[in-house]
Formats: structure tokens, C-alpha cells, sequence
């Protein structure tokens, strides 16, 4: 017997499908395991009834690093009472960028401001602003990636 598998069977952790909604020009239907969200472009390319794609992957990184200061904080039982990051995406040339490899074109360019509230010491502040550079987000960012597209 032959069984077609449903959409809850393969909506497993770590499998993420994106689709075309059919109800606007770029909107998209995102399935990240048993959730739903959409994308889209901004009006007036799309009709702006979800983030865009680089929201998403600002979101991506902004969540993986307030989750990873909050585990470590919570692991050493640290008085960290909020961690909010405000993340913003742009490209710049790559002259203007004194710390980067590239010196042709452009290069993409995220700015990330952490907000950690609490009563921590000047230490712990640095300890954590340090932690916020492990998440593992951060590192898939700024390491090689290979993506296989078949």
C-alpha cells in the first residue's frame, strides 16, 4: 500500500517550504515545521502582507541572539531581566568598509544594537555582548555557506 504523505507529516523541525500563495504577486506562504507565516514586497512591487525576505532573515538573527544571551544569562543566573535587538540591513560599498575582505562593490552590512536590562555588572554586560556573537545564526552568517540547489 501506498500512503502520499500530508502536510502535518512533513512538517518536520528544520524543514522549512516556501510557496507562492496565489493571492498576490510575490506573496509567499512560509511552513517552518508545524507554523505558518507569509512574505512579501513592499508596495508598490508587492502588496506588503508580510516581511520581506531580508526581514526575515534580520528576525532569524535577532531572535537567535536574544535567545542565546538569555540561556547563557539564565545558565549562570545572571540578573538579566530583557534582551532586545534592534537589527537594520543595507548595502554599502566595499571601500567603505575598513574591516572587510571584499574592496570591490558591495558588500551587504547589518547593523545589530543590543539592549540587555537588568542589574548586571559592567563584566557581565561584556561577557554577554560577547555571547551574543556564538548564536549559532550569527556564525552561519559570517562563515562560508554552501547551498545546494537541486
Amino acid at each position: 500500500m501506498n500512503i502520499q504523505p500530508t502536510d502535518e507529516d512533513t512538517a518536520t523541525e528544520g524543514t522549512v517550504t516556501v510557496t507562492e500563495a496565489g493571492t498576490g504577486t510575490y506573496t509567499q506562504q512560509i511552513s517552518a515545521g508545524r507554523h505558518s507565516l507569509v512574505a512579501d514586497e513592499p508596495q508598490p512591487i508587492g502588496d506588503d502582507t508580510g516581511p520581506t525576505p531580508y526581514d526575515l532573515l534580520l528576525s532569524a538573527l535577532g531572535a537567535c541572539t536574544s535567545m542565546t544571551v538569555r540561556m547563557y544569562a539564565n545558565r549562570k543566573g545572571w540578573p538579566l531581566e530583557r534582551v532586545r535587538v534592534t537589527l537594520q540591513h543595507k548595502r554599502i560599498h566595499a571601500k567603505d568598509c575598513a574591516d572587510c575582505e571584499t574592496k570591490i562593490g558591495w558588500v551587504d552590512h547589518i547593523d545589530r544594537d543590543i539592549e540587555l536590562t537588568g542589574d548586571l555588572d559592567d563584566s557581565q554586560r561584556q561577557r554577554l555582548m560577547q555571547i551574543a556573537d556564538r548564536c549559532p545564526v550569527h556564525q552561519t552568517l559570517t562563515s562560508a555557506v554552501h547551498i545546494t540547489t537541486r
